[in-house]
């Protein structure tokens, strides 16, 4: 047991030094790199601190796969020249025993990583979102998703619309029992319409089967409904536009993504992007976990008995490579070729096999 806390101490203060180098990395070059981009945009510095800041743990959250495995590298490669893992394994202490502690604390942290670090990321994500728009003077996304159904904003034309619609197919181009309100310049309602569907085309949205009633009339006159069997509504929404409006799946805190995917299916758009994602968040502790006895397979030899600096770059380029695999894998996923969990699963459970092998086979020698 002391043996266990021991290492486990080395390990999360060897990780932290790492996260907290990576961190004022981020920070440093985010900072010139965004006094780049704005520049002449007489932006007080401090605004610029504040979009770095924002951005910094989406940064970290997406390298924490890197952290992970140099922290282990170091670790291992530290303990092993020290000959403390010699002194452990005379003492009857095999490899497989003493990185059980290390493993699984890599292991939690992985967990506190998608339960507490993932919507803080989520958070500042949509913070930073919010931020960058109002500088460049852009609107916020264009479509979100209810419990009630989809709502759509456009605007920038001599009539804003708002649109709620039951659900839509799944490229967000026809949308079903739908209502449209129109609104002057100056915010007052002018008209409203309902529809059975309408369809997004270029420059317009063709409204069929549509009923429409004008809102704008002098206070007393009564409003009658007028009937329309082709209708056209000009619009500056693109299908573009609609998909961006949902963002990234990071951008959708751990917490809310089951719920978020069970909406977008019920109005009939494609969560799959999303459904991949939350898998890959699931996986991430014993992805995380791969990755720390990856860099311990090739460090925990004897120095003397191995070449340090090939064993040290062959573990980050392992690491690499399953990082390339993972990512190959979620696409596949999000294109609908693999299912959601094998995507996510797949390679992390191989990897740990192939890891777990490498280190029982130097333990038989």
């Amino acid at each position: 047991m002391i043996l266990h806390r021991y290492l486990i101490r080395r390990f999360m203060k060897t990780l932290f030094f790492v996260f907290a180098i990576f961190l004022a990395l981020t920070l440093m070059l985010d900072f010139l790199e965004h006094l780049r981009k704005f520049s002449g945009r007489n932006l007080d510095i401090w605004v610029i601190a504040r979009m770095v800041i924002l951005l910094a743990p989406a940064k970290l959250y997406q390298i924490l796969p890197l952290i992970v495995i140099i922290a282990s590298v170091a670790v291992f490669l530290s303990l092993s020249r020290s000959s403390e893992l010699v002194i452990a394994r005379a003492a009857g202490r095999s490899a497989a025993r003493f990185l059980v502690a290390p493993i699984a604390a890599t292991f939690v942290l992985g967990v506190l990583a998608v339960a507490i670090f993932n919507p803080i990321v989520a958070a500042t994500s949509q913070r930073y979102e919010v931020e960058l728009n109002r500088i460049n003077g852009q609107d916020v996304s264009a479509l979100s998703v209810s419990d009630d159904g989809i709502w759509l904003r456009q605007a920038g034309l001599a009539e804003d619309m708002i649109i709620h619609a039951d659900r839509s197919n799944l490229d967000g181009t026809s949308l079903f029992n739908v209502e449209m309100f129109g609104f002057g310049p100056e915010g007052r309602p002018t008209r409203r319409i309902n529809a059975a569907s309408v369809t997004l085309n270029p420059g317009y949205w063709q409204v069929g089967d549509a009923t429409e009633w004008a809102l704008n009339t002098s206070p007393g006159v009564p409003v009658s409904p007028q009937s329309h069997t082709d209708l056209r509504i000009a619009t500056n929404l693109t299908l573009n536009q609609i998909r961006d409006s949902f963002g990234e799946p990071s951008a959708v805190p751990i917490w809310d993504l089951p719920g978020f995917i069970q909406r977008l299916e019920d109005t009939g758009f494609s969560a799959r992007r999303h459904a991949v994602w939350l898998q890959m968040e699931l996986a991430l502790p014993l992805f995380l976990s791969t990755l720390a006895l990856i860099g311990a397979a090739f460090t925990i030899a004897p120095s003397r008995l191995q070449n340090t600096a090939a064993m040290v770059l062959t573990a980050v380029l392992l690491g690499f490579l399953l990082y390339f695999i993972r990512n190959f894998a979620q696409l596949l996923g999000e294109n609908g070729q693999l299912s959601a969990s094998l995507a996510a699963w797949v390679p992390p459970i191989a990897a740990f096999g192939f890891a777990s092998a490498l280190i029982l086979q130097q333990e038989d020698g």
